[in-house]
Parts: structure tokens; C-alpha cells; sequence
């Protein structure tokens, strides 16, 4: 048992956070992050006395006008929001048994009549929920609930909590579980927060494995499981340096490689990507990274590949796209037809192309290709300055 009193929180404080949790967790749960003065009355905030009485309220918590000029209400930070809720989710396990993660509570109701709850029963419950959610808006969440669950933290907080929970067994029985998760074919994205939360864990196993081969060149991209692909990813987003400039040969000409890499190229301000057969499949891949609004993608290089028409098609699409920030596009020694060059100059005259410097040299332009580039450096709307 923990000392209930601490000098850093009164009772009235107390209560006031447990019910910002409240407000916090069945918010995020519905994907709001404006609330009304009613969604504050529900979980006992009284607004009024709130604002005058109590510190916390006013320091994490603001009040603004609404569209009809109707109150507001909204956390300082959307990670404010994710912090409460899931400390709400963590102390409402430890006081009551209660897995508000769980659709059904009749697992809970036994649990608690013949077993102690188990923490590693709330953890996975909450990696399945942020891997379900469509759009990520549970990952902070998931961090800050397993980052809650080390004794460090837990310490931090001994005012709020009246016990502590979970063990080194639990928290290895999580990291186990996130594990099995990773040797899924997982998105992306999904990936990367799953090595994020083995860092709230302190399990750097599966990062360290692949560094190691990374140092010793061992590292061999043919044997790669779906974790040792998401470790590489994890690890190449947190190089400055290779992302400044992301050379793919440097790991595999392969377009599997591409693919297992874009979330690379996507944060990468230069990309070189030599892959002999660029396919279809690749260069659509690739025209979604251009066309992706939180790419940083300014140079991307494809020179000596053999691109067909419809890739480069699916290239053009990209570039024309008004979120594409590629400035400077290499394609020498790539041979396609006249459709090829016409897509290209579609992409030339388009208002939203942002290209300003295009690399054809030792590529067979032909007629017909200079015909069609000619007419898009003509439109009004190019950029370009070098071709």
C-alpha cells in the first residue's frame, strides 16, 4: 500500500483529475476533442467552481467559443487528453478490477470473484483496441497505459495512486504479446507505435538485433521476418542522416525492399531508388508517397531503372498532386514510349507540380518525346528551371 497523503495533492485536486480522466477516456473513446458543458457535467465537473477553485483545471484545461458563440471546452494538448485517459483506464484496474477496454465485463465479474486481476489482461486489451482503430487515434494512449505501468513512473505519481499495479512478469508477458503483434503483416504505421511502446517497456531486443547487424554489414534483407522489417523501419526514421539521404541498394535493389521501406522515402528529404524492375505495383506506391500530405519527400531519384508507361503514369498522378513538395525528379538512362513523355508533360503543365529541375539525360526521348515535354514546358503553369 502507498501513503494516501501527498503534499502535492489534495483531495480536491485528486478529484479533479480522476474526473478529467473520466472526461479524458470516454471523449477520446467517441474521437472528440471539443467538448460541451454538458459532457463536463456527466462526469461530476461543476465548471463554474472548477475554474475558480481548482489549479490543475485551469492548467491543462481551456475554455474558447464555439461556432453559435456556445462554450467549449478542450485540453491544452490532444496528448494531455491521451494522458488522462489512459491514467483514468490504469487507476480505474487498480482500484475496481474493472477493464474498461473490455466489450464484455463477464471475464471481469469472474476474475474478480475467484482470481486478482491481471494487468497483462488490460495491456493487450488495449494493444488490440489501438491496433483496431482506423486511424491511430488510441496510440499515445497505449504508450502512456504501458508507460504507466513501470514502478518508476508509478512512484512519480504515489499520490494519485493508492496501490501500485503490475510486475517485471506482466510487463514481459506485454512485451511477449506486442512481439507476436509485430510478426503480423501490420501496417506501417501501426508497426512503428508498436516499437514505441516496447521503448515505454524498455525492451529494445528487436531494435538492437538489427542494429547489430547493421554494424557488423551482416544484415541480410532476403531472411527479414515482418518485426525484423518493422525494426529496420523503426530504426532508419530515428537516422538523421539516412534520412536525409535514404539510399535503398544500401539494403536491397529489391521492390519488396521498396515497399517494406516507403514509410522511409516518405520522411526522407532525397531518395535514391535503384529497383531493375520497378513494376506497376512499385511506382503506385511510390505516387502515393508523392501525394501524401506528410511526406518531405524534395528529390527523388530513379535513374537506370526500367520503367514501363503505366509506372510512369502512376508517377505523373503523384506528381501532379497538390500535396506532391518534389522539386527534383532523375530518370536518366530510363527508357519508356511516347505515352510515357506524355504523362510526363502532364505532370509538367499542372498547376499544382511543384518540379523544378527534371533529369532525362541518356534516356531515348525521340520525336515524339520531345514534342510532348515541349508543350509542358510551354504551359503556363510549369516550374521547371533545369531539364
Amino acid at each position: 500500500m502507498m501513503e494516501e497523503t501527498d503534499p502535492h495533492w489534495s483531495p480536491e485536486s485528486r478529484k479533479m483529475i480522476e474526473s478529467l480522466g473520466k472526461l479524458a477516456f470516454d471523449q477520446l473513446q467517441k474521437g472528440n476533442l471539443i467538448f460541451y458543458e454538458s459532457d463536463l457535467t456527466e462526469c461530476g465537473i461543476d465548471i463554474r467552481a472548477a475554474s475558480v477553485y481548482s489549479g490543475v483545471f485551469t492548467q491543462i484545461f481551456k475554455e474558447e467559443r464555439g461556432l453559435y458563440q456556445d462554450k467549449v471546452f478542450c485540453f491544452i494538448h490532444l496528448s494531455v487528453q491521451e494522458f488522462l485517459a489512459a491514467l483514468h483506464v490504469h487507476l480505474t484496474f487498480i482500484n475496481s478490477g474493472h477493464n474498461l477496454l473490455e466489450e464484455q465485463q463477464t471475464r471481469y465479474i469472474w476474475s474478480k470473484l475467484f482470481d486478482k486481476p491481471k494487468f497483462q489482461s488490460l495491456h493487450q486489451s488495449a494493444v488490440n483496441k489501438a491496433l483496431q482503430s482506423p486511424n491511430g487515434h488510441l496510440d499515445l494512449f497505449l504508450r502512456f497505459l504501458l508507460g504507466l505501468s513501470l514502478q518508476t513512473n508509478q512512484t512519480l505519481l504515489r499520490g494519485l495512486l493508492r496501490q501500485t499495479g503490475s510486475s517485471s512478469q506482466t510487463n514481459q508477458e506485454t512485451v511477449q504479446y506486442i512481439k507476436e503483434k509485430l510478426s503480423e503483416n501490420l501496417s506501417a504505421e501501426k508497426s512503428i507505435n508498436l516499437f514505441h511502446c516496447l521503448n515505454e517497456l524498455n525492451d529494445r531486443s528487436l531494435v538492437e538485433e538489427i542494429q547489430q547487424s547493421l554494424r557488423s554489414g551482416s544484415l541480410s534483407t532476403d531472411k527479414l521476418s515482418p518485426a525484423q522489417w518493422s525494426a529496420l523501419v523503426f530504426i532508419l526514421l530515428s537516422s538523421e542522416k539516412d534520412l536525409d539521404v535514404f539510399d535503398l541498394k544500401k539494403y536491397s535493389a529489391s521492390e519488396e525492399a521498396l515497399l517494406r521501406l516507403l514509410p522511409v522515402v516518405k520522411a526522407s528529404n532525397k531518395a535514391l531508388l535503384s529497383v531493375p524492375e520497378l513494376s506497376e505495383r512499385g511506382c503506385e506506391a511510390l505516387s502515393s508517397v508523392l501525394s501524401s500530405q506528410s511526406a518531405t519527400l524534395r528529390e527523388l531519384d530513379l535513374s537506370n531503372n526500367n520503367l514501363q508507361d503505366p509506372a510512369v503514369k502512376f508517377l505523373s498522378a503523384g506528381l501532379r498532386s497538390p500535396h506532391c513538395k518534389l522539386n527534383t525528379l532523375r530518370l536518366s538512362h530510363c527508357q519508356f514510349s511516347e505515352r510515357g513523355y506524355e504523362a510526363l508533360s502532364s505532370a509538367l503543365s499542372s498547376q499544382s507540380s511543384s518540379l523544378r529541375l527534371l533529369d532525362l539525360s541518356n534516356s531515348d526521348l525521340q520525336d515524339s518525346g520531345v514534342k510532348f515535354l515541349s508543350a509542358g514546358l510551354k504551359s503556363p503553369h510549369c516550374k521547371m528551371e533545369t531539364l
